[in-house]
């Protein structure tokens, strides 16, 4: 543990390759963003919403259980070793997805593409909590996902313009066969493992173990479950939109380009306004960050299929995507403050597990309901979960103690707040 330090500043060598690595991550996901629904229907003829959206609920289940097999072997294995073999199963991804003959090929890419994405994107988010340590917690996460979002959504945009100049395919994937060769290059050569910072700090840190790990993490701890169960019901209405969306702007007869954009939209608010909401994930309660980001998609959605215009489309995406910025950072640095440095990768793995099963579970309610009673239905009940998942939280979190301030004070009179508060109740985990 010689001259190891924590800190942003102290690590900024390394956190900056780790944030440029999962940009490459989230630009393998962006591949698929804009194009494969139409894929499904223009080249393989899948009528059904449930068959079409099959890719999302294999890539959802994938990476849900191996989010959780990377949280519980990072600390036997080693961070960098995990987040090296995860680029391993990337590269076959843009050849499958170019040369594809039939849609069972799809779902194979899929499977790659899953332990992909949870090899790599929970090895990056696990190795930038630990060079950062207890302070910047939520701008380290909102570095992260900002890099991997703007990425899904500058990719998803490129695909969609490549698409509509040049056809489905194989022109849009070859920007993947760049990605997944950058990422496993970068981190096999680049990347250093941070296990000494993880023992730095477990000789600090005064949170006590979790009894159960799982059990804690997915509902009987207060703070962790509620956020749990966020992250499930935020990722179930990201595979509606990831899914239903580019279906719904195709019946509205939107062109390639403008679903291109739209859809690349909303990712790209999610992403930029990490920069901002990681940051006060740091300052503000999180429990109002994470009520208010959850209650913003919900009413979003619930609109949606109203919607006609460009610009409808363009402000609901917006919307959508800062509500889901505003909790996204947050969800990794409320598990993240809650447990033990050695705890802290299995825990991640497990509200990983679980928000990523929303992806699939999404998938599979969005298709049924499409399917049976039309997207619009579809689209309403995901809104309404949503909405609701906002109201667990805003009932089952509770404040610890510590010196931030709440979300909206600065909208309560002072002599209303006076007294009532000290700065050691403002905190919420």
């Amino acid at each position: 543990m010689k001259n190891v330090n924590l800190g942003l500043k102290e690590n900024w060598k390394q956190f900056t390759l780790l944030v440029i690595i999962n940009a490459f991550v989230g630009g393998m996901v962006g591949l698929e963003r804009a194009i494969l629904p139409k894929i499904a229907e223009g080249e393989f003829h899948l009528a059904a919403n449930t068959a079409i959206l099959s890719f999302i609920i294999v890539f959802g289940i994938v990476k849900a259980i191996t989010n959780y097999f990377t949280g519980s072997l990072a600390n036997k294995f080693g961070r960098k070793n995990l987040l090296t073999i995860g680029w391993l199963f990337a590269i076959p991804v843009p050849f499958i997805l170019m040369y594809a003959p039939n849609w069972n090929w799809i779902i194979a890419a899929n499977i790659l593409l899953g332990i992909n994405q949870g090899l790599t994107w929970s090895s990056t988010v696990v190795m930038k909590i630990d060079l950062v340590g207890e302070k910047q917690r939520g701008f380290a996460m909102g570095l992260n996902e900002f890099a991997g979002y703007l990425s899904v959504a500058i990719v998803a945009f490129l695909t969609g313009w490549i698409a509509g100049q040049y056809g489905l395919r194989p022109y849009p994937f070859y920007i993947g066969i760049v990605l997944s060769l950058l990422g496993f290059f970068g981190s096999w050569l680049l990347i250093k493992d941070t296990k000494h910072h993880v023992a730095k700090e477990s000789n600090s840190s005064n949170i006590p173990a979790l009894k159960n790990v799982f059990w804690d993490t997915t509902w009987k701890n207060k703070n962790l479950g509620a956020v749990t169960q966020a992250g499930l019901i935020n990722n179930l209405n990201d595979g509606m939109v990831w899914g239903i969306f580019p279906i719904l702007l195709s019946q509205k007869d939107f062109s390639l380009e403008q679903i291109g954009i739209i859809t690349a939209t909303y990712p790209a608010v999610w992403g930029l306004g990490q920069l901002i909401t990681g940051k006060m994930a740091d300052h503000f309660c999180k429990k109002n960050m994470l009520f208010t980001g959850m209650f913003l998609q919900g009413i979003t959605l619930l609109v949606m299929p109203w919607a006609e215009t460009m610009t409808h489309f363009i402000f609901l995406s917006v919307v959508l995507g800062w509500g889901t910025a505003m909790v996204y950072p947050t969800f990794l640095a409320t598990v993240a403050e809650n447990t033990n440095p050695m705890d802290r990768p299995k825990s991640l793995g497990i509200f990983r597990l679980w928000r990523d099963l929303g992806y699939a579970i999404g998938a599979i309610l969005t298709g049924i309901i499409a399917d049976a009673l039309g997207i619009t239905a579809s689209i309403i009940v995901i809104g309404l979960l949503t909405v609701g998942s906002a109201i667990v939280i805003q009932y089952r979190m509770k404040c610890s103690d510590d010196n931030s301030k709440k979300l909206w004070n600065w909208f309560i009179p002072k002599n209303k707040i006076h007294g009532e508060h000290t700065n050691s109740q403002l905190r919420c985990s």
